[in-house]
């Protein structure tokens, strides 16, 4: 199989924070490979944008030491990195003064694709997009990218929306979540709408309940004081695990078009059952392995922020009624994994005798590490002796299963600035969407502040808290093992 690799237009990009970790890390290392596979036009220009007194040269030092770190190297082709950074420019910009914005827009170019990536403090958000309007520099045909955390309520969201629809429209605006730039992520689309064998099973009738599960295993540790302001209701469920339960309950879109897919998310989020409290169980992971606790790294004592939360979340439509959705998050738990687990009802009869060795059949979507899919399925244990089950998987390692292509499966953010500048929205939350799952998220967190509910602690290295195992087996289920 050929990766095919589609320049795109010729572009300006204006990376506001493009001093930044996140631009140092992600944005300038993502930007360079797509330059290397050939994605990205030589005459496209890249501006870094940020308070620091910095010239081109500077900057470009700068990006030379983030491809030599973040970049393999087998792709770190001195040639390439020169080309690459010849494309790179900067600007001290002051985001809420006049400082730098006139030589910024003398760089900025009107006959190329215009985007700019808002990789700062949402509280400059409406800052940036004002001077981009008051100096002229947007147009009706820009973009802009902004990150996370967009808002950490409805109000503020609205705030949000509101600051940037004053000078941009929403087609414009790309709401981004790196989690739907992940290639297994957009695979569950074309497995639930490309292949006949699933569509028909995909509902209550024949699934029994749904399992999302992202779980980390580093700690807080030196953004304790920022993280214990958000939490990992704020920080992961209300975006990420929004995204993928979404995704996975959507119904199909009249077409693979950016707005009929986000109507479709739309319509999941505003099904979303209110969630008692009972069926939500908060964590903070305890001091050990010679590592302090969330106590400690929130420096708050008295902190009752969580750093892990389980929930169960019930979705009233018709396909979906009566099968819960089971999700859960953490810091410092056991291993780094991110999957999806769809467990299918048993048949509705067996005929065979061997029934403790029966197992449901399960699909399994990696998300991290090693992308891929599994379907468990139930087959004869090889060998004479009668007829015995055991459960065995139909696996698909993109790495394995696509050869050299699915071992260079682009990063998340390369394909969707990429996206951006191709102006496909398809990956990207719209403004109601993401005011929806504030609207959902936000009696939630109010429900346990109101009721003074302390988090359970849990041992580091751990699956998380007790009473996460008691949601399940109360309900006769169990969590899915936490592994690599």
């Amino acid at each position: 199989m050929v990766s095919r690799v589609i320049p795109v237009e010729p572009f300006d990009l204006v990376v506001f924070g493009g001093t930044g970790d996140l631009s140092q890390r992600k944005i300038l290392p993502g930007l360079y490979r797509r330059f290397w596979a050939g994605q990205i036009p030589a005459d496209s220009m890249i501006i870094g944008a940020a308070r620091s007194e910095m010239d081109d040269a500077g900057f470009r030092d700068l990006a030379r030491a983030a491809i030599m770190e973040f970049v393999a190297e087998d792709k770190r082709d001195p040639e390439m990195i020169e080309a690459f950074l010849a494309r790179l420019g900067y600007v001290a910009i002051d985001a809420k003064g006049t400082g730098g914005w006139a030589e910024l827009k003398k760089r900025v170019r009107k006959d190329v694709v215009q985007a700019f990536y808002f990789s700062v403090a949402p509280s400059l958000f409406g800052d940036l997009a004002q001077r981009l309007h008051d100096h002229k520099i947007a147009d009706a045909n820009s973009r802009i990218v902004v990150e996370k955390p967009f808002g950490r309520d409805l109000e503020s969201a609205k705030a949000l929306n509101a600051g940037l629809a004053k000078h941009f429209n929403e087609a414009q605006i790309y709401r981004i979540d790196h989690y739907l730039g992940k290639e297994t992520v957009q695979n569950l689309m074309a497995v639930r709408f490309a292949n006949i064998l699933f569509e028909p099973l995909w509902k209550s009738e024949y699934i029994d309940h749904v399992q999302i599960t992202v779980a980390e295993t580093v700690s807080v540790d030196g953004r304790g004081a920022y993280y214990d302001k958000s939490g990992a209701m704020r920080d992961m469920v209300q975006n990420h695990m929004m995204q993928l339960l979404c995704l996975i309950a959507m119904e199909p879109p009249y077409h693979f078009d950016p707005d009929a897919v986000r109507d479709e998310k739309l319509k999941v989020i505003r099904a979303l059952d209110p969630v008692p409290a009972d069926d939500i169980v908060r964590g903070q992971y305890l001091a050990g392995n010679g590592q302090g606790g969330y106590l400690e790294h929130a420096e708050d004592a008295a902190s009752k922020t969580e750093s892990y939360i389980a929930m169960k979340v019930h979705i009233s439509n018709w396909r979906w009624k009566g099968t819960p959705f089971y999700l859960r998050t953490g810091k410092r738990l056991r291993a780094r994994a991110s999957e999806i687990a769809i467990t299918f009802r048993e048949p509705p009869h067996s005929i065979f005798d061997d029934a403790e060795g029966w197992r449901e059949n399960v699909l399994v979507i990696r998300l991290q590490p090693n992308e891929g899919m599994n379907l468990m399925v139930m087959i004869k244990e090889p060998g004479p002796g009668g007829m015995r089950l055991t459960q065995v998987p139909l696996d698909m390692s993109f790495a394995e299963a696509l050869g050299e292509d699915g071992a260079d499966i682009p990063d998340a953010y390369e394909r969707l600035i990429m996206d951006v500048i191709r102006g496909n929205q398809t990956l990207f939350m719209r403004g109601d969407e993401v005011e929806a799952a504030w609207a959902w998220t936000d009696p939630i967190i109010q429900g346990w502040e109101k009721r003074g509910d302390k988090p359970k602690g849990y041992d580091a290295g751990s699956s998380g808290p007790e009473d996460a195992l008691m949601l399940m087996h109360r309900d006769g289920r169990r969590w899915r093992e936490i592994r690599e």
